[in-house]
């Protein structure tokens, strides 16, 4: 019987931060629970769900055939980074959706033993983390992504929109857009120097898309290109979902992405398990990159209602072939 620990950093008490519970909270709970419940229907797989007290008996969400599922509950108060180290030596394998903001979900691959860890390597992880490290990764590639401010190579002013934001920052928390470059700098430099790791990057006009994708160490697979729904209310960036699958995979759009997705699993080889990518379609540039997400992402949900598809039984399945490797390779050395 494989063990494995699904550890949801918001729904398992690891934040105390009030804002950003009532903000991530219900997706990051969605997300868990699509996934403990895939992992749940895995033949010879025990699944144990971090959780809080508050919800450890509300069985709604779960699938009909979930008795491989238990519940962990956190102690009131506790280091999440020792919660997980500790876990982690109860399970063979440990799979956490946690935000990038603060070095979070780095912390937690530290955390984990990398024979147990499902996902991207600790590497992509922290490239992943800033969008600046990110852009500039990818545009040594060829890749197209966002200008953004350096001090090598500051913004110049000029037409279109301008935006402030989070460096490390998860879904559009603390995302400010200017159609001024001037009062846009002064946003940047003042919460530059309030010691906030913020970006200052060009808008992007065109379509807002995010790719779903399973990557295992250098290649990349596909799953969807779903539609976002961003909007801009007084001057601040807000997210109201995701369409999953708005776009066919065989299209021109579609065989552009696959492209893509292509190119930056050979650029992040560490890459692994289920990743987003958001984009920004442009009628001239085609597919520019915002920002990569080394986890799990709210399209997973939708994703794994698709009755011939089992998300979590693949990324699982590649985890496993891949540590039967470097054992085979331990050996052969």
């Amino acid at each position: 019987m494989t063990k494995v620990l699904v550890y949801e950093y918001i729904s398992g008490g690891g934040c105390a931060d009030a804002d950003v519970m009532r903000e991530l909270l219900p997706t990051g709970r969605a997300m868990r629970n699509a996934i403990a419940g895939d992992l749940a229907r895995v033949p010879g797989v025990s699944v144990t769900c971090a959780t809080t007290a508050s919800e450890a008996g509300d069985a709604s969400w779960r699938r009909p055939d979930t008795r491989q599922l238990a519940y962990c509950l956190p102690p009131d108060g506790n280091d999440p980074y020792q919660f997980i180290r500790k876990e982690a030596l109860r399970h063979d394998v440990v799979w956490v959706i946690a935000p990038e903001t603060d070095g979070v979900l780095a912390g937690l691959c530290d955390a984990v033993d990398t024979s147990r860890w499902i996902g991207c390597d600790a590497e992509s992880i922290r490239i992943a983390s800033s969008k600046r490290c990110t852009a500039k990764r990818l545009a040594q590639a060829g890749i197209a992504t966002t200008r953004a401010w350096s001090v090598d190579a500051p913004l110049q002013p000029g037409p279109g929109a301008w935006v402030v934001k989070p460096d490390d920052g998860a879904g559009a928390v603390d995302t400010l857009v200017y159609h001024d470059f001037r009062t846009a700098e002064y946003a940047f430099l003042h919460r530059a120097a309030a010691h906030e790791r913020v970006t200052f990057e060009e808008w992007v006009e065109g379509d807002a898309l995010s790719l779903s994708l399973i990557c295992d160490h250098g290649r990349a697979d596909l799953l969807s290109i779903n539609w976002q729904h961003i909007s801009v209310a007084g001057g601040r960036l807000r997210y109201d979902g995701v369409t999953v699958g708005s776009i066919t995979l065989n299209s021109l759009v579609g065989h552009s992405c696959s492209a893509l997705v292509r190119r930056i699993a050979a650029t992040l080889p560490g890459l692994a398990g289920f990743v987003g990518i958001d984009v920004v379609w442009h009628r001239e540039r085609g597919p520019v990159v915002i920002e990569i997400n080394p986890r799990a992402t709210c399209a997973y949900v939708d994703l794994a209602k698709r009755a011939d598809l089992n998300l979590a039984a693949n990324i699982l399945a590649n985890h496993c072939a891949g540590q039967a490797d470097v054992e085979r390779n331990r050996h052969a050395a």
